[in-house]
C-alpha cells in the first residue's frame, strides 16, 4: 500500500504567499515550483549553500531539492508561485517526458536553477503575474509553456529512433511516443499486437523497461487520473470511476483505497479545491490558491522562528 500524498496540490495556478522579516518558508511541495519574487530580499538556504533572493528573481526547484526560503532581517518578502506536476499531464505529454523530469528532479543542474531579475524567464513570469485576470484554459498552457521552455533544448532531444527488429527496442519507441492516458486504454494483448510481441516476452520485457508490470502501470495511470478528477471536479465518485477507465464502482474503490489508504470519498474532503493545507515544518495555514480578482488577493503569513 503506498503512504498517502500529504502534498496533492493545485498546479498550473498562481499562487501568492509572505514571509514575515527573519523568518523561514518550507518549500515542501512534491511538485515542480517555479518561484518569483514580487518584493524583499532573502535567501535560499539548502544544506551549506546560500543563495541570494533579489526582488524580481525566480526560483525553480523540484520536489526533491528539501530547502527553505528565509526572508531578511531587514524586511519581509513578498512571492507568487505555481507548481507543475507532470503526472498530471498524462493526456499532455508521453511517458518519455515524464521520466525526463522524472530524472532532471534528482539532477543538481536541473533541479535547482535560479534566474535574475533581468532574464527573459523572469521578465515573461512576472507578465504572467500582473495579467493573470486572464484566467482559464490559455492561461495555463501559457504557465505550463513558460515551464517548458526553461528545459527546451533537452526535451527536444528525446526523439524515438528508428524501430527494429528487437520487440524491446519496439516496445521502448512505443512507449516513448504514447500519452499515458492512451497507454491505460490498452489491453495488454493490444500492446502485444503493436509490438509484434508474445504476452510472456512482452511481460518481462516491459517490467525491465518500466520497473513495474503493465497492469500497475495501467492501475498507476488511472488512479493517478481519478485522483485529479476528484481534486478539480465536481463529478460524482461513480462518474470520475468510469471517467477513470474502471467499469465498476466496487472495484474502483477497492483499487483507490488499497493505493492511497483512504476512500474517493474521504479524499476528496481532504484535497479537493478550496482547502487549506498547512506547512510541514511550520503547521500555520497557508493559502494556497489565489483567486485572479486582485480584490481577493488575500496573502497569508508563512513563518517560523529561526534556529
Amino acid at each position: 500500500m503506498n503512504t498517502l500524498d500529504h502534498l496533492y496540490e493545485p498546479h498550473l495556478t498562481i499562487k501568492e504567499f509572505t514571509i514575515a522579516s527573519g523568518k523561514e518558508w518550507l518549500a515542501a511541495s512534491s511538485d515542480w515550483s517555479l518561484i518569483q519574487v514580487e518584493s524583499g530580499m532573502g535567501y535560499w538556504l539548502q544544506g551549506q549553500s546560500s543563495i541570494d533572493l533579489e526582488t524580481g528573481t525566480v526560483l525553480l526547484i523540484s520536489g526533491g531539492r528539501l530547502g527553505l526560503i528565509r526572508a531578511s532581517q531587514l524586511n519581509s518578502m513578498s512571492l507568487y508561485s505555481f507548481n507543475v506536476t507532470p503526472a498530471r499531464l498524462s493526456g499532455l505529454i508521453t511517458l518519455s517526458e515524464q521520466d525526463f523530469l522524472k530524472q532532471a528532479a534528482s539532477q543538481t543542474e536541473l533541479a535547482l536553477q535560479v534566474f535574475p531579475a533581468s532574464s527573459p524567464i523572469a521578465s515573461r513570469m512576472k507578465e504572467l503575474y500582473v495579467n493573470r485576470n486572464a484566467n482559464g484554459l490559455l492561461f495555463r498552457l501559457t504557465l505550463l509553456q513558460l515551464f517548458v521552455e526553461i528545459f527546451g533544448k533537452k526535451l527536444d532531444l528525446i526523439v524515438p529512433q528508428q524501430e527494429s527488429g528487437d520487440a524491446k527496442e519496439r516496445l521502448r519507441v512505443f512507449l516513448m511516443t504514447i500519452q499515458p492516458d492512451a497507454l491505460a486504454e490498452m489491453s495488454f494483448d493490444e500492446l502485444a499486437q503493436v509490438t509484434r510481441c508474445t504476452p510472456r516476452h512482452l511481460s518481462r520485457i516491459f517490467f525491465e523497461l518500466v520497473g513495474m508490470s503493465f497492469s500497475d502501470k495501467r492501475a498507476e495511470i488511472r488512479l493517478g487520473k481519478a485522483r485529479e478528477l476528484l481534486a478539480t471536479s465536481k463529478s460524482k465518485v461513480v462518474e470520475v470511476a468510469f471517467e477513470s477507465g474502471y467499469k465498476s464502482l466496487s472495484l474502483f474503490n477497492q483499487m483507490f483505497t488499497r493505493h492511497f489508504g483512504i476512500s474517493p470519498g474521504k479524499w476528496r474532503q481532504r484535497h479537493g479545491a478550496g482547502r487549506v493545507t498547512e506547512n510541514r515544518r511550520t503547521g500555520v495555514p497557508e493559502l494556497r490558491i489565489v483567486k485572479s480578482d486582485p480584490a481577493v488577493r488575500a496573502r497569508q503569513p508563512l513563518s517560523r522562528v529561526s534556529a
